[in-house]
């Protein structure tokens, strides 16, 4: 059968629709997909990687398969604020200290992939709004979850994790106590505001000496143990 010339172009044009909704479509799942970042040391180096889905946890041959993953040298690390999900692997505090220590996390999650119970040792944190905790340790709590706050303003108003109230910046810090990743006992917080100073209300804290004294804001600090 012979196509006219009035078919011909209604079968191009069909055709184009065809392949313009489809590569559309494409573009809407893919964007919809949201990066997380996980890191995780393995032999002495440190594995950046943004991957698409959650990883199994303490699977490092399917983070290097499923996730883009570069390996950075310790010496080279930086401090970086995290406002998307963030997941840590660790077998040790100090590769914590060293990732987390007066960073700024909004969503963390964070797998000890160890088998020694870790002792008690303190992370500062910016920012938090929730965390969770895995652990292979056998304790009686493998994964447990808590949600520091809730934001209802927009992302690029928290970016900073700063918010004006009564002329006064707010300012949320948390400090997370490492042997709660042993999941001997429940994850609890709780959180106190309106401080003013940590330095005069927690003078016993460790680096409490650091946090400046200000007019201008005001600290809700919360504690994880």
């Amino acid at each position: 059968m012979k196509l006219t010339a009035f078919s011909t172009f209604w079968f191009w044009l069909a055709l184009f629709l065809a392949g313009f909704l489809g590569v559309c479509i494409t573009d809407s799942f893919v964007g919809s997909q949201k990066n997380h970042t996980l890191i995780f040391t393995k032999e002495s180096n440190i594995r950046n990687c943004s991957c698409l889905a959650d990883i199994r946890d303490c699977d490092y041959s399917l983070a290097n398969l499923l996730c883009n993953c570069r390996t950075v040298l310790p010496s080279t690390m930086e401090k970086t604020d995290y406002s998307s999900d963030l997941t840590i692997w660790f077998t040790d505090t100090s590769v914590l200290e060293m990732l987390l220590n007066f960073t700024m996390v909004w969503d963390l999650k964070l797998s000890f992939c160890g088998t020694t119970p870790l002792p008690t040792e303190y992370l500062t944190i910016w920012g938090l709004r929730k965390l969770r905790v895995k652990n292979k340790v056998k304790g009686q709590f493998p994964e447990q979850s808590v949600t520091i706050y809730s934001s209802s303003k927009s992302e690029n108003e928290d970016l900073l994790t700063v918010r004006n109230k009564d002329r006064q910046m707010l300012v949320y810090i948390s400090f997370l106590d490492t042997s709660l990743f042993n999941g001997y006992s429940l994850l609890k917080s709780y959180s106190v505001e309106n401080v003013s100073s940590i330095t005069e209300h927690f003078h016993n804290l460790l680096y409490s000496s650091v946090f400046s004294t200000s007019d201008n804001k005001s600290y809700v600090v919360t504690f994880i143990y």
